[in-house]
């Protein structure tokens, strides 16, 4: 996977939906917000699905 991943923490609501969805990706930091902690850890349409359907659409590829 060559793209970048990441999570803009300061807009995180800390849904749990990414993690939900990919946990082999996204984790819980220790304020409670989503990170990326494998982006190489699931296919890429799985890491898509939790991209698309983020409310707050703070989870992007750079």
């Amino acid at each position: 996977m060559s793209r970048n991943l990441y999570v803009e923490k300061d807009v995180c609501i800390s849904c749990g939906l990414c993690v939900e969805t990919v946990p082999e990706v996204f984790r819980f930091d220790d304020d409670n917000l989503a990170e990326v902690y494998d982006p190489a850890g699931a296919a890429e349409e799985k890491i898509q699905e939790a991209v698309d359907t983020c409310p707050v659409s703070c989870i992007h590829w750079g």
